[in-house]
């Protein structure tokens, strides 16, 4: 193996990620025709645990949603949520009154802080054809000092991410920049108390396909970052002379520059994480995301009795209805409109 990768494993849902970084989920659903609730026909759903459907029957799954899949209403604390949509629809709820409708190339940055109920479902828009999802979640934690700040969502709409072509022997890479820099181009602004919003915390997500014979360049970065790269679709790349099989992640040296070329026959799809540990303890438990036990006990405590706001809409599984585009409606009542 080259020195360049420190280790290497398998992928596994979720993903295991590292600090800052707690997992990723990567949904890619090819759900069928919409019903005119947006979800699949009731004949889709015989054999399902309907509430807790995570079993990819028919390339796709239902989560927790019973008539649209998704995520209905649920809590979160002390961490942040970036969610990447590569394609399909989601839609956004919370207990703030904020609201929004994102799709392929759009990402949503919602830093949960003190406390926040939101929902994320993925309405089947289309009635003539299939409607497929494919999303990345990342949790990224938020410091101690930073866990109980006031909850905020902000949009990084497809028209303002850095999309950076390179070429190699003829062939193409594209990256798509979320967050950090990249040969001189730098990604949007992160929500104000992000871990990432300081750029010494060296934060950098970004997305990578690789045509046949193309490659990716990685830059090399300050040691004391973590950097992981995940080879989730796509069958071969070669890293000098080791090769590295789809499905696969990687740790690898922080301050080195390394190249690897598409050795397969098909598009290597990449994810890149990579940031400046917080080095705190941590505690999890399901949404909540804190330092000790006792913070822990104290936000379900806090989620029992304050709801975190309660849940303004009639809806468990809030959509923003068939013909809705792209927007975002924020808690101090503006509201962004995309085409």
């Amino acid at each position: 193996m080259t020195d360049l990768i420190i280790s290497q494993r398998a992928i596994t849902f979720p993903w295991k990620t590292e600090d800052p970084f707690i997992f990723c989920a990567y949904h890619n659903d090819q759900y069928p025709q919409g019903n005119d609730e947006m979800g699949p026909d009731r004949s889709h759903l015989k054999g399902r645990y309907m509430g807790q459907d995570f079993s990819g029957k028919d390339g796709w799954s239902m989560y927790h949603g019973q008539k649209m899949p998704g995520f209905p209403y649920h809590p979160h604390r002390g961490f942040e949520t970036v969610t990447i949509n590569k394609q399909g629809v989601v839609d956004h709820s919370d207990s703030l009154g904020a609201a929004g409708r994102f799709m392929a190339g759009d990402v949503q940055w919602m830093t949960a802080g003190k406390g926040v109920q939101h929902s994320e479902m993925f309405p089947l828009l289309h009635k003539d054809k299939p409607n497929h999802l494919e999303i990345f979640q990342i949790w990224l934690n938020l410091p101690a000092k930073k866990k109980m700040v006031d909850p905020h969502f902000k949009m990084l709409w497809k028209e303002d991410i850095p999309v950076i072509t390179t070429e190699y022997n003829g062939k193409k890479t594209k990256i798509d920049l979320v967050a950090g820099e990249y040969q001189e181009k730098k990604a949007p602004g992160t929500t104000p108390e992000s871990w990432a919003a300081d750029k010494e915390n060296g934060v950098r997500i970004m997305t990578i396909c690789v045509d046949p014979g193309g490659a990716f360049e990685l830059d090399a970065a300050v040691e004391s970052i973590n950097r992981n790269l995940y080879f989730y679709e796509g069958t071969e790349l070669s890293l000098e002379n080791h090769q590295i099989q789809g499905n696969h992640f990687m740790k690898l040296k922080p301050n080195k520059a390394m190249t690897f070329v598409n050795s397969g026959n098909d598009a290597a799809y990449l994810l890149l994480l990579e940031g400046r540990p917080i080095k705190e303890p941590v505690a999890q438990h399901g949404p909540f995301v804190m330092n000790t036990t006792a913070e822990i006990q104290e936000a379900i405590q806090d989620y029992q009795r304050t709801q975190f706001g309660g849940w303004p809409w009639k809806e468990r599984e809030k959509s923003h209805g068939p013909l809705k585009g792209r927007f975002a409606k924020h808690a101090d009542g503006s509201e962004e409109v995309k085409s």
